[in-house]
C-alpha cells in the first residue's frame, strides 16, 4: 500500500514539484520533500533521511538542472541504497539518467506535457495501491470536499473523448469538471 511519497527535485523545479504535490493531494496521497517544513533545528540531511525512510515511494523529477543537482543525486542514492522504496522517475525529454536509476524506465515529459506525465504517475500508483477518495477544492466556493474515486473505466473514457470528468460541489451544488489526468478542477 502506498500512502506517502517523497518528491525529489532541484530548486528550479519547485513549481513542477508543487504541481505534483497538488495532484497527489487530490488522490489522497501524502507527499513531502527536503524543502517542505524548513524547521531550523532539523538539518536538511535529517529531513531527507526521515522523508525517504518514512515514504513508500520516491518520485524524482529530473530536468536538465535536476540531473546536475547534488541534492537530487544524493536523494536518489539514499533511496536506492534504502532498497525499500519504489522509485519512479519523471524525466525531461533529452535528459541522461543518473547511474543510480539508469535501469529504470522513466516517464518522459516536456514543458508542455508535464500534466500528462502526472496523469501517468497517478495511473501507475493507482495500479499499485487502492485509491478510494478524491479531495477536491471547489473553484467556485473554495470549499474542500471528498468524493468517491472515479472508476478507472470512466477516467479512460474521458481521456479518449478529450473531456473532463463531471461532478458537483457538495456545498454550492455547482457543476464541476475535473482534469481526468490530475483530478484538478478545470474552469
Amino acid at each position: 500500500m502506498i500512502n506517502r511519497i517523497y518528491i525529489s527535485y532541484a530548486d528550479n523545479d519547485e513549481p513542477l514539484a508543487q504541481e505534483m504535490a497538488q495532484a497527489l493531494w487530490a488522490v489522497n496521497l501524502e507527499s513531502s520533500s527536503s524543502m517542505y517544513s524548513k524547521i531550523l533545528h532539523i538539518s536538511m540531511s535529517q529531513r531527507i533521511r526521515f522523508g525517504i525512510s518514512h515514504s513508500d515511494c520516491v518520485v524524482v523529477i529530473l530536468t536538465k538542472e535536476g540531473t546536475l543537482s547534488p541534492r537530487v543525486n544524493q536523494e536518489l542514492g539514499l533511496a536506492a541504497a534504502n532498497g525499500d522504496n519504489l522509485i519512479i522517475v519523471l524525466a525531461e525529454d533529452g535528459v541522461e539518467l543518473p547511474i543510480m536509476v539508469q535501469h529504470l524506465t522513466p516517464v518522459i515529459f516536456t514543458e508542455d506535457t508535464f500534466t500528462d506525465a502526472l496523469g501517468y504517475l497517478i495511473y501507475t500508483l493507482r495500479n499499485l495501491t487502492t485509491f478510494e477518495w478524491l479531495r477536491i477544492k471547489c473553484p467556485h466556493c473554495g470549499e474542500e470536499m471528498t468524493q468517491y474515486m472515479t472508476p478507472q473505466e470512466e477516467v479512460d473514457r474521458s481521456l479518449m473523448a478529450g473531456t473532463g470528468l463531471n461532478t458537483m460541489c457538495n456545498y454550492c451544488e455547482r457543476e464541476l469538471f475535473l482534469d481526468p489526468r490530475t483530478f484538478k478542477p478545470v474552469l
